[in-house]
């Protein structure tokens, strides 16, 4: 792991965290110094959840460095058994704990002695792992640890369901509208005629595990989480698995007819030709948009795409294929799935940028100088700092994108959502007219640094005025190539005759 103030995933104990709160009655231990417990403050406050976290912090201190851990884990393990009576209680270290080099395992192994519930230790390794990584493993784990249970005792049900049903895997506390994509995932296979037999984690009991393989087929929304626990049920009891997301007109038709195919060879004879027409040409007002004047009108114009690989990659296509607009880039910062999402991209996009580093990502849209960003909220706010619009496509994000009102982005609805997003995202022409007549660019400060950190360039006062006289449609522009003439000659301050040297040279 590496020190960070700025990360686009989280260390792993925050995914393990996530998934173990997503259930009902699970109760997560986190073995940490005090500067690690900030999971419960963020899940509290994006969620705008009533009821407490449940995470409870086995504090590392330093008595427990001087005497050893054991006792003080076991203790709190079994008080939290007693006091909250969880079916389920997993056992986390962080980046920090797992330097002691504990076995956790054997902690674990003696608090079952006493506890009357279940208790797991999460085994993901926190220094080669991500949030992301995190989270898709300790799911997997906690799944497989309760069809492992239910086949000792013979509970475990594998009687396919009399009508066609799914798992819906994936859906998370803390995701990028997974919850409101989860209502639409749940209305589209009501129209489908497709029973919803689970969705895991969020909001589902540890006790319906054992009826996963029931399902005829698993559906993984995204690609991040759930991918490898549909493949332990893939290689246990043969059920198939959807991992199409069904963001965008064009990807939910091809997510629909993939999950025809699955119905037809276990011999349910469904066709949704009927349904994906229907919605794409009468229902969903995504498709007629694409094809109205006001698309058009952005036609040519050059975006910028940065995210994780569901969503990145989803919105990359829908840009490029069914709204005709160029994207220069897209890019992920989930580099261990890379070649999967230059896979999906590559046809879609001038480039591809991979990497979890911000700052590249700001230096790449201050040179590329794009139209619109779709990005996550870091991007958003390297789009402020050179004013260039941006919509929030995934996470890291702020309490903002966790609307109380139904905004899905997946399905023929979310389909709608994204249009909408691409639309308001770009500043059209008459809006820029109109903030030139009102003074709306003239009465913002002029941002005067640099979008790399290691920028040392201040602007003089008749520097900054002579910018402002520049109109606001090309100021950001002009000021970008100047301070690059600037940088070039070693020049710290940028003064009016600065700028007009720039001109005369770079045609700043």
């Amino acid at each position: 792991m590496k020190l960070a103030y700025w990360m686009y995933a989280g260390p792993a104990h925050i995914g393990t965290l996530r998934i173990a709160s997503s259930f009902q009655k699970v109760h997560a231990i986190m073995h940490a110094p005090l500067g690690d417990d900030y999971f419960n403050v963020m899940r509290s406050m994006l969620e705008r959840e009533r009821d407490y976290t449940p995470v409870t912090t086995s504090v590392v201190d330093r008595n427990v460095l001087a005497q050893g851990s054991q006792e003080k884990v076991v203790d709190n393990i079994v008080r939290k058994d007693r006091e909250e009576a969880p079916d389920l209680i997993v056992l986390t270290p962080t980046c920090t704990s797992s330097i002691l080099q504990e076995d956790l395992q054997n902690f674990v192994a003696r608090a079952q002695l006493d506890a009357k519930g279940d208790v797991l230790f999460a085994d993901v390794n926190h220094y080669r792992v991500n949030e992301l990584q995190a989270a898709d493993q300790t799911l997997q784990q906690i799944v497989k640890f309760y069809i492992e249970k239910a086949r000792k005792v013979g509970d475990l049900q594998t009687q396919k369901t009399d009508r066609p049903s799914v798992n819906i895997l994936g859906v998370t506390t803390l995701g990028f509208h997974n919850r409101h994509d989860c209502t639409e995932l749940k209305r589209l296979m009501a129209d489908l005629g497709i029973t919803v037999n689970a969705v895991i984690p969020d909001g589902a009991s540890v006790e319906e595990l054992k009826q996963l393989p029931r399902a005829w087929f698993n559906l993984v929304p995204y690609r991040e989480i759930g991918g490898l626990t549909a493949q332990y049920l893939q290689t246990e009891f043969q059920m198939p698995l959807v991992d199409i997301t069904p963001m965008g007109i064009v990807e939910t038709a091809r997510c629909i007819r993939s999950i025809q195919a699955v119905l037809n060879s276990q011999g349910e004879p469904v066709n949704y030709e009927g349904f994906i027409d229907e919605q794409t040409r009468f229902a969903s007002q995504a498709a007629w948009f694409t094809r109205s004047i006001d698309c058009q009108n952005l036609t040519g114009k050059k975006a910028v795409v940065f995210g994780d690989n569901t969503h990145a990659a989803a919105m990359t296509k829908i840009l490029a294929r069914e709204m005709g607009i160029q994207v220069v880039l897209a890019g992920t910062y989930c580099q261990y799935d890379a070649d999967w999402f230059r896979d999906q991209v590559s046809e879609y996009c001038d480039r591809v940028l991979i990497t979890d580093d911000h700052t590249q990502v700001a230096n790449a849209i201050a040179e590329i100088e794009p139209a619109a960003i779709f990005g996550t909220q870091m991007e958003r706010h390297v789009g402020k700092r050179l004013d260039i619009p941006c919509g929030v496509i995934a996470a890291p994000v702020h309490i903002q994108n966790f609307p109380v009102g139904y905004r899905p982005y997946l399905g023929y609805e979310g389909a709608n959502q994204v249009v909408d997003l691409v639309y308001n995202s770009f500043t059209l022409g008459m809006e820029d007219h109109l903030l030139e007549i009102f003074g709306g660019h003239d009465t913002k400060e002029v941002i005067t640094k640099s979008v790399s950190t290691d920028s040392e360039l201040n602007w003089s006062r008749d520097g900054l005025t002579e910018l402002n006289r520049v109109p606001g449609f090309v100021r950001g522009k002009v000021k970008r190539n100047t301070e690059k003439f600037a940088r070039d000659r070693g020049l710290t301050q940028i003064t009016a005759e600065v700028l007009y040297a720039a001109k005369e040279a770079v045609g700043a």
